[in-house]
């Protein structure tokens, strides 16, 4: 089962399956069976001081061994959530879209019967055949974002690979009776300061905190099942479909406020959504989170209208994530929202009872 944080999974292609991208940035449709984020890259270039010096004037390359993303170290004294429980930051939909996928007659069964070990074994296979485990001996520094994350949002650490593509992704698999692990791309890790990288993993974790992956998988392959079968069978598949976008639609928003809960700061998190919309490496110091909220105002604001309410409708209807403008207004509409500030409250309270 698989879940992405940022933009919309973009997976590998797992043997005769079509996979829905789902993931913390754009929305697209993708040859996977999970959700992810966005993508992370790492550049490590071994060049001579004396061929540098001969090139033109250009950004800084990392040393061998080291992340190729800007920013400084997640501070230590961030906010740890003791006992944080999913629906203490789940959004309204989610919980609202679930209740109607668990009212689904037979889902679970009909589901189990179609993922067998065979399926698992393939999406396994080939996502950790193809990319580098991370670990305290292996790219460390993300190593120990992804632990730190874990631990602010009292969940156990999943294991965590870098794979190669130019696509910015990060996505989650959880397979039954195996550790969940994420999957990053490499160039998110070149797009993103490490502050937003971190965001990237905990909105992943948000996804294995409130066990997305199992509706995720499920309905992804049921729909595909569905398609298969003449007349009657079409019809519940374009059904099934709809309703599990509109799930997956709002297990993003819940996901986003994971990933505020570890950066606790929402400019952090906006500002990976607008790069995943329109950013790249050479024009990342250039973006203005500011302006990208303006801009997020507008569209809410011409889209209010009867006319435009319906072609926004329409916009997003077979998008497995929400438009990055309108998740951009989600976050920082919940970073002011008194249960967010309760949140904050409570860890605080926690964490100095805890340090006595």
């Amino acid at each position: 089962m698989a879940a992405s944080l940022v933009s919309p999974m973009v997976p590998p292609p797992c043997a005769g399956f079509r996979r829905r991208a789902h993931g913390y940035g754009v929305s697209n449709n993708s040859t996977s069976l999970g959700f992810g984020f966005g993508s992370l890259s790492t550049t490590i270039p071994m060049t001579s001081k004396k061929h540098h010096r001969s090139r033109r004037r250009r950004r800084p390359r990392p040393r061998v061994g080291k992340l190729c993303c800007r920013g400084t170290p997640t501070a230590s004294s961030s906010l740890v959530f003791r006992n944080l429980d999913a629906d203490d930051f789940r959004h309204p939909l989610d919980k609202q879209n679930t209740l109607m996928l668990r009212m689904i007659p037979g889902l679970n069964e009909l589901a189990k019967a179609l993922l067998g070990s065979l399926t698992e074994q393939i999406m396994l296979l080939e996502n950790i055949g193809t990319s580098v485990l991370v670990s305290k001996n292996q790219l460390s520094e993300l190593h120990q974002l992804m632990n730190d994350a874990a631990d602010i949002l009292n969940i156990e650490s999943p294991d965590l690979y870098v794979r190669q593509s130019p696509v910015p992704n990060a996505y989650t698999l959880a397979i039954s009776g195996k550790k969940p692990f994420v999957v990053v791309h490499t160039s998110l890790v070149e797009l993103l300061t490490r502050k937003e990288l971190q965001a990237v993993l905990a909105h992943e974790l948000g996804h294995l905190k409130c066990d997305h992956g199992v509706w995720l998988t499920l309905a992804n392959i049921l729909t595909l099942g569905a398609y298969t079968l003449p007349g009657l069978g079409r019809l519940i598949a374009q059904s099934l479909e709809e309703q599990l976008f509109r799930w997956l639609r709002s297990a993003e928003l819940t996901c986003d406020r994971a990933a505020l809960l570890v950066a606790q700061d929402p400019k952090v998190v906006i500002s990976v959504l607008m790069k995943l919309a329109g950013g790249s490496p050479s024009v990342a110091d250039q973006l203005n989170v500011d302006a990208f909220l303006e801009q997020a105002r507008s569209y809410d604001r011409a889209s209010s209208s009867p006319v435009g309410w319906y072609i926004r409708n329409a916009q997003t209807r077979q998008l497995s994530h929400p438009l990055p403008v309108l998740r951009a207004l989600e976050i920082d509409e919940w970073s002011r929202s008194q249960a967010y500030k309760s949140l904050l409250k409570r860890a605080i309270q926690r964490n100095t009872v805890h340090n006595v």
